[in-house]
């Protein structure tokens, strides 16, 4: 019987793409000083006023996904798919309990 699969090895399963999903959310906020960075570059580059804001967008969801995907890989080399998953989800609690200290502390 012939198989019709587009894509082969680990990127064939669906656990690996969940979990490199859950990564990049868990990784955004440590990923945002680089972009931080990379917006003031763009305040003097020749790109247009209009174009600038997709280009950040863009680059940081292309950025945080290519991150998630690799870590996700490793830790599902390490551990298996849904162990690597699962301290994905562990890792997006523990960016936000960080996000929601920090704010606390500015408030008080």
């Amino acid at each position: 019987m012939q198989s019709y699969e587009v894509i082969g090895g680990p990127l064939a399963e669906p656990a690996i793409w969940r979990g490199a999903l859950f990564w990049a959310l868990a990784l955004y906020i440590p990923l945002s000083g680089p972009l931080a960075r990379f917006e003031k570059s763009l305040e003097s580059s020749p790109v247009p006023e209009s174009g600038r804001q997709g280009v950040l967008i863009a680059s940081s969801l292309l950025l945080a996904m290519a991150v998630g995907l690799v870590t996700q890989l490793v830790f599902s080399w390490t551990l298996g798919p849904e162990w690597a998953s699962s301290m994905a989800l562990i890792g997006i609690g523990w960016s936000l309990l960080l996000l929601l200290s920090d704010n606390v502390q500015e408030d008080g």
